[in-house]
């Protein structure tokens, strides 16, 4: 049986998106439940712990889109105007949550705007990213080679269900991988939030 070069990338680009998913998804996951931790000490343990790996995570979703582009560009030039407003605030919310990232420490001053600015960019990055999924699995109107739809085409009650499954995802990645490299009262803190996040993951993956 022969593999031709569609399917070779095709390959590629889930497994770009599953790395993505897995790698990315417990550093928005982290950034969404920062509020839970408590502030100083537990904060900056979280922040630590995934300090030499958080932005080397983003290369995936890069591979993704390049690969999407570069192999399927008719496919590229259908979703992406469908999905327009969910990329754009995709991609605001991972640049506030890099800044906000790299300045917690240099501007101790204005810490809890910078706490804040974290989690607000990781939850919104993490339910945009679920909102495009939704809106794949839906449906994209096409008419002959062109988008179809409307601006908004996208925002529907299954799009917001799978923005909020996928959040709560991230939510569990994140809490587990908390678990395994933090140590005291920010280790059992983390293995309770990883026990609710794993419930309501599952009960979103049902409904959805």
């Amino acid at each position: 049986m022969s593999t031709d070069l569609t399917t070779i990338w095709a390959f590629i680009i889930a497994f770009a998106v599953f790395m993505y998913v897995v790698m990315d998804g417990f550093d928005l996951g982290i950034g969404i439940l920062f509020p839970s931790f408590k502030p100083g000490e537990e904060r900056s343990q979280a922040m630590n712990a995934i300090a030499p790996v958080w932005d080397g995570n983003e290369t995936w979703l890069v591979l993704g889109g390049g690969g999407l582009m570069a192999a399927f560009p008719l496919a590229y030039a259908i979703i992406l105007p469908a999905t327009y407003p969910l990329i754009i605030a995709m991609l605001l919310g991972l640049v506030f949550r890099g800044v906000a990232f790299e300045y917690r420490h240099r501007d101790p001053a204005h810490e809890r705007f910078w706490d804040f600015a974290f989690f607000a960019g990781s939850l919104v990055a993490a339910l945009s990213q679920g909102m495009i999924l939704g809106a794949l699995l839906q449906g994209i109107a096409v008419d002959g080679r062109a988008y179809a739809g409307g601006w908004l085409d996208w925002l529907s009650p299954y799009s917001l269900l799978t923005g909020v499954g996928v959040m709560v995802g991230y939510t569990l990645l994140g809490s587990c991988f908390l678990a395994m490299k933090l140590t005291g009262e920010a280790e059992d803190h983390a293995y309770r939030l990883a026990m609710r996040a794993g419930l309501a993951t599952l009960l979103l993956m049902a409904a959805v």
